[in-house]
């Protein structure tokens, strides 16, 4: 018995669990602390925040797939370790430079009229941004590609890893903010600028060995396709061969005759095409990904980040408008780590019940019906929906207010750039009226608490459908496109993530949030709906025949990697 607990304990799935919690440890602190430290520099206001927020969705949306198509033409090791000190480096150095300007801001403001600071922000913001695509770079390859290599043929292995990387990083998305907020409160920023900086070195050199002896432990790791070859072509099991169009078998033999001669077309194109080279890649990821046979599964999934429903700032800075307090808000988001987690273990039950694709469809309905209490919550007593009010009736003078701008969520689903500043709709944590000679009229607190019901009951679903849409995408990719697929997936949920951002900009007034709970319900029925088409073209008649499935003959049991049947 001790023999075996050793054993799990220097297993290659232990020790990437362990490199994962390290990792998203150490990226959960720094999401949190940089928004904070931007916020403490620009005197309180949100904008370097918000400007920093845009350019991160903007860099991983037009450099997503280039990002992925270096994980796929790369081995697994130098991409995992480049990535690892890249972003590592990055984040040490920003401390430094940020340690630097709490030291000595007012001599910097000093210095060539104020410019060497704003040096200092831009060059701040661009390193942040270099340390989060290199982030991008490790969640690919670890999550989207080790992972399935770990977990080898056995897809209930990889559903039990695809589980236990979620519950960490649901765990890290509460504690690790919590941690380096303590620090900084009972300390000062600089001291945080230090504490995250040690802690990634530290940890870097703790993951690098745990990279190592990952890939030692795994040979299969070292193997790694180059070329797109017929007979790795992933296609769902459900489908049957006479599915698959001769148009497609065409064009499949066209792409693999072009991809041999572009060497050459290299040398004598020279540097156009070698300029030419990230627009094509940028071009042929997109419609890689648009001819998966998953797409609309990956869209469904994109669609769930047009949303306001989640513990963001935005939704926060409502709540604070309806009269709940900061240690209110600080339990529902435990509450709803929990039910997270709570998703995660339904997703494996699901999975061994009635298979890998119907478990999406439960999650889609599990989420959906609840969210329908988000909908009722608008209609209901305490509500400040007024449509009479114009969403758009302040935009102008915001403009010209330096008002705070909301910032930019990262690729799940319920992360964000924390700031401490939760309350984004008007400008304040208290009510507008705050006079303290005029005690404002309690708020019914009918209307909050089933918004927030429905929001924690949601993530059940959301979790599991979130589990159920990335085991898709690991299985029925094929190795050689991993990377590059799962990078504009990446893009897709920032794209829509940037939208939702958008749409409370142009409707910030706390009247119009109703209106924005029921977009964001709307798009969740969009996004469930894509899903449930893709589950129809793949289960047919089946498509509510829910039973164990048979390890052997399931639509969903084919093992993952490249020993696939077209």
């Amino acid at each position: 018995r001790l023999g075996s607990v050793i054993a799990y304990f220097t297993s290659a799935k232990f020790l990437l669990y362990l490199g994962h919690a390290l990792s998203t440890w150490g990226d959960r602190m720094w999401h949190f602390a940089v928004s904070v430290f931007l916020v403490e520099l620009y005197g309180n206001s949100l904008l370097l925040t918000a400007v920093y927020g845009l350019v991160v969705a903007g860099s991983v949306l037009l450099l997503g797939a280039l990002i992925g198509d270096w994980v796929d033409k790369n081995s697994r090791l130098k991409v995992a370790q480049t990535s690892l000190i890249v972003q590592n480096s990055s984040v040490i150095l920003c401390g430094v430079i940020l340690m630097i300007i709490f030291l000595f801001k007012t001599q910097l403001l000093t210095l060539y009229h104020g410019w060497l600071l704003t040096l200092c922000y831009i060059l701040v913001i661009t390193i942040a941004n270099i340390a989060n695509l290199a982030s991008t770079a490790t969640a690919i390859t670890i999550q989207r590609d080790w992972i399935v290599v770990v977990a080898g043929e056995d897809r209930s292995k990889l559903a039990d890893m695809n589980a236990t990387i979620r519950r960490i990083d649901q765990l890290t998305n509460i504690l690790a903010p919590m941690a380096v907020g303590q620090i900084m409160t009972f300390g000062s920023p600089m001291i945080g600028c230090g504490f995250i900086s040690g802690w990634n070195l530290m940890s870097m050199c703790v993951e690098y060995l745990l990279l190592w002896k990952v890939y030692q432990k795994t040979p299969t790791l070292a193997r790694k396709s180059a070329k797109v070859e017929a007979s790795e072509l992933k296609q769902l099991n459900v489908k049957k061969e006479s599915d698959m169009k001769p148009a497609e078998g065409v064009q499949l033999i066209i792409e693999k005759d072009v991809t041999g001669f572009e060497p050459q077309q290299e040398k004598e194109v020279g540097c156009a095409a070698r300029i030419a080279e990230p627009f094509i890649t940028f071009r042929d990821g997109w419609v890689a990904y648009y001819n998966q046979p998953v797409f609309l599964a990956g869209m469904g999934l994109a669609f769930l980040y047009m949303t306001v429903l989640g513990f963001d700032c935005i939704t926060t800075g409502y709540a604070y408008t309806q009269g709940l307090s900061g240690s209110v808000l600080s339990l529902l988001m435990g509450a709803s780590a929990v039910t997270g987690i709570m998703g995660t273990v339904a997703f494996t039950w699901l999975r061994r019940k009635c298979g890998l694709i119907r478990t999406g469809l439960i999650s889609g309905v599990a989420q959906f019906a609840c969210l329908i209490l988000c909908a009722i919550s608008v209609f209901m007593p305490g509500s400040p929906m007024d449509l009479t009010v114009s969403p758009f009736a302040d935009i102008s003078a915001r403009l010209f207010e330096n008002a705070p701008l909301p910032t930019i969520a990262s690729p799940e689903p319920e992360m964000i750039f924390a700031t401490g500043m939760p309350n984004l709709l008007n400008g304040s944590i208290a009510p507008a009226n705050s006079d303290p000679e005029m005690s404002p009229e309690p708020v019914p607190l009918i209307s909050v608490s089933l918004l927030f019901a429905g929001v924690i009951a949601a993530r059940v679903g959301l979790w599991s459908f979130d589990l159920t849409v990335t085991q898709l995408l690991q299985e029925n990719v094929i190795e050689s496109e991993r990377g590059i697929i799962n990078g504009v997936q990446n893009s897709m949920n920032y794209l829509l993530d940037l939208l939702h951002f958008i749409m409370v900009i142009l409707a910030p007034n706390p009247e119009a949030f109703g209106l924005l709970v029921l977009i964001s319900v709307s798009f969740v029925a969009m996004g469930h709906i894509m899903y449930f088409r893709f589950a129809q073209k793949s289960l047919g008649k089946q498509l509510f025949v829910c039973h164990t499935p048979d390890p052997k003959a399931a639509p969903d049991s084919s093992p993952p990697g490249n020993t696939s049947t077209v």
